[in-house]
């Protein structure tokens, strides 16, 4: 197969581009590395364009495995033609390879198998010649045998008419054609089955094309069916499909063919129908996984790549009513400089609310704390009530409401044994969500990617697809940004290109004894080698390294290079270790970027990054992200009426529209039709997770805990 080709045209690529960064993965070399350093190879291919080369390639591969597996079988069977061999080459899909081999693949002992055990098999092949001048019934007589079970005529055209319905059955044209018609006519028809209110009531009476149906209906309609609440029926035009399954058999009006026509029913209701109804159910599955998962993937893109809350002492607040809230002052490094607690939530205790204000300006007068995380879980409203009405007292300081999604899981079993062995699960918990305000990267990598809850259905979808695509945003991420190595998490390392969670492991141990003072020094880390290094060590910044480059995204294969451009543009490292070159593109274009890159030896694309990092060395792609919003003041849903201005901020983008945070613990949707004043297919079209949005409301549901918002201020 040619892969190049067929990818270059799938992906709108050119094929030298292709073959590129195939030889590069096959070498194993990672996705972020070839991105990031191999450009002049692949045409600068981004991430993502090249997971889904890779993705595609590793399913092409796996077609022409199992092309060669069917073609084996076919062979040792001995009944490879040169029809079926040209067939099985042309096979763009694994279910066109299916249908082929299906006539010949084993099978268990079906009704036809029976029938042919009792020498019916003949008769069935008379029939299908269904000559105008035979007689069925005269024909099947000959094959009476009351020790085989067919005591009379109709028993042996009943078992013909079996062996014909699965050789129709089987025929792969047939399937295809029908398969088609499905697709484009089928309805999926959905009915309650219990007759109570559930969150599936919108779809008790609901009927949709197939084609057309969105992958968040697909998914409801199958969690609904496995919860019993829905039976889902496929329904397709049967005059239409029998028609199609006759054409393709019945010749005339004889005898003959009437029993062939009943054959080619009963494959059809019997065999067809069953088998594509699954595989029609099947596909649609696949097509909302793989839209959920993309919806899930770019969502989590945009979390993890929020804008830290850089230079900020921060106070977590871990909200709890009995046990109190937890509290924990950190550095603008993240380094703990002060726990408590504070029995403020609980009313009537007066008493506790004076020591948690009086404990709380201590904080902020002592170590200057400037903003405060407090987590939206359990008494976070009580908690957020309390920290704004101690706000006036507080000058120059702001609050945010931080998702705890996670907090559990990692709390307890990543941050308790390595980091704070002393400190209870709340506590650590208080600590990780002001991180989560400082460096939202830095504290996500540390929880599964699916339990962060920006997705539709997670729970619902393939999870091995869905772990390997978040795995590989998460991935993304954070080699966009890098990696400061002398205070990096194992967790947070285990994600950098060529590094896994041993060598992660590794890594922070040799650093615990050792220091890691430079990108070289990795090298001396245990079992960090050659490879893994290449990989690697452009994404690790070493921030005090007596080399400056050690501090930049510039790969160390390039360090010469970029001391001669230094060089030729009148800097040297010491000017470099003083801060960043902010002339220096500049000084490059009057220079000439394509002579610069020519006398370097080095690519015009390497040349540009060069230039970008030597600018503002150790640069985060998120700074130039807006910044998150922090409050000062507090909402309750009760406050709001329609047609009431807010701004928020988007927290999960669905299908079928967005949520919106609008301060009131209890986030707003913006429906699809209510984001745009004009038509749009996705929701992503218009918004992303971390937007701040100005939003009206539409309604409010108290009871129910719904809020309708609005971003089209009008559209009601």
């Amino acid at each position: 197969m040619d892969y190049t080709g067929i990818l270059a045209a799938e992906l709108s690529l050119r094929p030298q581009q292709v073959s590129a960064a195939v030889e590069l993965l096959d070498a194993g070399n990672t996705i972020p590395f070839i991105a990031r350093y191999r450009k002049e190879a692949t045409g600068s291919l981004d991430d993502q364009v090249l997971r889904e080369l890779s993705e595609r390639l590793e399913y092409l591969r796996n077609l022409d495995k199992r092309r060669d597996e069917i073609r084996k079988s076919l062979t040792e069977q001995d009944v490879l033609t040169e029809e079926l061999e040209q067939r099985l080459e042309e096979a763009k899909t694994l279910s066109e390879l299916e249908d082929l081999y299906r006539p010949f693949r084993p099978k268990r002992r079906t009704r036809a198998t029976i029938a042919r055990e009792r020498g019916l098999e003949p008769l069935a092949l008379w029939l299908t010649i269904q000559d105008p001048r035979g007689d069925p019934v005269k024909e099947a007589e000959k094959y009476i045998n009351p020790e085989k079970e067919v005591p009379d005529a109709e028993s042996a055209l009943a078992g013909a008419r079996d062996i014909l319905a699965e050789d129709i059955s089987d025929d792969a044209d047939v399937r295809k054609a029908l398969r088609e018609m499905i697709s484009r006519e089928g309805v999926l028809a959905v009915k309650a089955v219990k007759d109570e209110d559930s969150v599936y009531s919108m779809y008790y009476d609901f009927r949709e094309p197939v084609r057309s149906m969105a992958a968040h209906r697909i998914l409801a309609v199958n969690r609904g069916e496995r919860e019993e609440f829905l039976k889902v029926t496929l329904e397709v035009p049967e005059e239409k499909a029998l028609a199609e399954v006759r054409g393709s058999r019945v010749r005339g009006e004889s005898a003959a063919s009437a029993q062939v026509a009943e054959a080619c029913d009963d494959a059809w209701s019997r065999l067809i129908f069953p088998s594509l109804e699954r595989e029609i159910r099947s596909d649609l599955t696949d097509r909302a996984n793989v839209s959920a998962i993309r919806v899930f993937s770019q969502n989590l893109h945009q979390l993890l790549m929020q804008p830290p809350i850089k230079g900020k002492v921060t106070l977590g607040v871990d909200p709890g009513f009995r046990t109190g809230c937890k509290l924990a002052v950190i550095d603008a490094n993240g380094k703990v400089l002060d726990t408590g607690v504070g029995y403020f939530t609980l009313p009537g205790n007066e008493a506790g609310k004076a020591a948690a204000a009086r404990l709380i300006r201590e904080f902020v007068r002592k170590y200057g704390v400037t903003a405060i995380a407090i987590g939206n879980g359990t008494a976070s409203r009580e908690s957020e009530q309390f920290i704004v009405s101690l706000l006036p007292e507080l000058p120059g300081t702001a609050y945010m409401i931080v998702s705890e999604a996670g907090a559990s899981v990692y709390s307890a079993s990543k941050l308790a044994a390595a980091e704070f062995p002393d400190y209870d699960v709340t506590l650590r918990s208080a600590v990780s969500i002001a991180r989560r305000m400082q460096d939202p990267l830095a504290e996500l990598v540390k929880i599964d990617p699916k339990a962060i809850g920006v997705g539709q259905y997670q729970h619902d979808l393939k999870q091995n697809e869905l772990t390997d695509a978040l795995d590989g945003v998460v991935e993304q991420c954070v080699n966009q940004v890098g990696v400061e190595v002398s205070t990096a998490s194992a967790e947070l390392l285990s994600h950098v290109a060529g590094i896994g969670p041993a060598l992660a492991k590794n890594i922070v141990a040799y650093r615990e004894e050792n220091g890691i003072p430079t990108r070289q020094a990795l090298k001396k880390v245990p079992k960090l080698g050659p490879r893994a290094f290449e990989q690697c060590a452009g994404f690790l910044r070493v921030a005090d390294s007596k080399n400056p480059l050690d501090a930049t995204g510039v790969h160390p294969e390039s360090y010469e290079a970029a001391g001669k451009l230094l060089e030729k543009l009148g800097y040297d490292l010491k000017s470099l270790k003083r801060g960043g070159l902010p002339e220096i593109p500049l000084k490059a274009k009057a220079y000439g970027e394509e002579k610069l890159a020519g006398e370097l030896g080095i690519g015009l694309p390497t040349l540009k990054d060069m230039i970008a990092e030597l600018q503002k060395p150790g640069r985060d792609p998120r700074d130039e992200l807006p910044q998150p919003v922090l409050r000062t003041d507090v909402l309750d849903i009760k406050d709001l009426t329609p047609g009431m201005e807010l701004t928020g901020t988007v927290r999960n983008v669905i299908d079928f529209g967005a949520f919106v945070d609008i301060g009131v613990h209890q986030d707003g949707l913006v429906h699809i039709s209510r984001m745009a004043d004009k038509f749009i297919r996705h929701p992503a079209e218009v918004v992303k997770v971390g937007d701040v949005v100005k939003v009206w409301v539409v309604s409010v549901d108290e009871k129910k805990k719904r809020i309708a918002l609005t971003m089209v201020k009008g559209k009601m």
